[in-house]
C-alpha cells in the first residue's frame, strides 16, 4: 500500500471515529446527567457542569447544559428548585432526579452493553 492511500485510509478513519464520537456524546448526554444528578443530588447545574467534565472529559458549553436540563426537566426526569444563594440571594436552581427519572435511568442500565476486551487467539 503506498504511503499516500495509507495517510487517506488513515483520515477517512480518524474522520468516521469523530462523528461516531459526537453521536455518541448527543446519545449518552441524557444517561450521564441523569447518573450525575443522582449521585450528587441536589446539585446545581455549575456544579453538574464540573461533574460533567470530570466524570467524562466531555466538553459541553453552559448554553447547551441548561438546554438539556430544561428538555429533562420538562419530560418529568429531573425536578428543579430555585434557590437562595449564600451570601448574593440570587436564585440557583438545585436538581434531584425524578421518579420517573429515576425508573428511565434503570432502564437505560438495564439495556447497556459492555463491549468484550480484545483477548489473544489463545484465550
Amino acid at each position: 500500500m503506498s504511503a499516500l492511500h495509507q495517510d487517506e485510509n488513515e483520515e477517512w478513519v480518524t474522520s468516521r471515529i469523530e462523528s461516531w464520537v459526537e453521536t455518541y456524546k448527543k446519545a449518552m448526554l441524557t444517561p450521564v446527567i441523569l447518573r450525575l444528578v443522582a449521585t450528587h443530588q441536589p446539585v446545581t447545574v455549575a456544579a453538574l457542569t464540573n461533574f460533567l467534565v470530570a466524570a467524562t472529559g466531555w466538553q459541553v458549553t453552559e448554553r447547551g447544559l441548561y438546554r438539556t436540563v430544561k428538555r429533562l426537566q420538562d419530560a418529568g426526569f429531573l425536578n428543579g428548585e430555585n434557590i437562595d444563594a449564600p451570601r448574593t440571594g440570587a436564585k440557583r436552581k438545585e436538581l434531584t432526579l425524578s421518579p420517573l427519572g429515576g425508573q428511565f435511568l434503570a432502564g437505560i442500565d438495564t439495556n447497556l452493553i459492555q463491549l468484550p476486551t480484545n483477548r489473544s487467539p489463545a484465550e
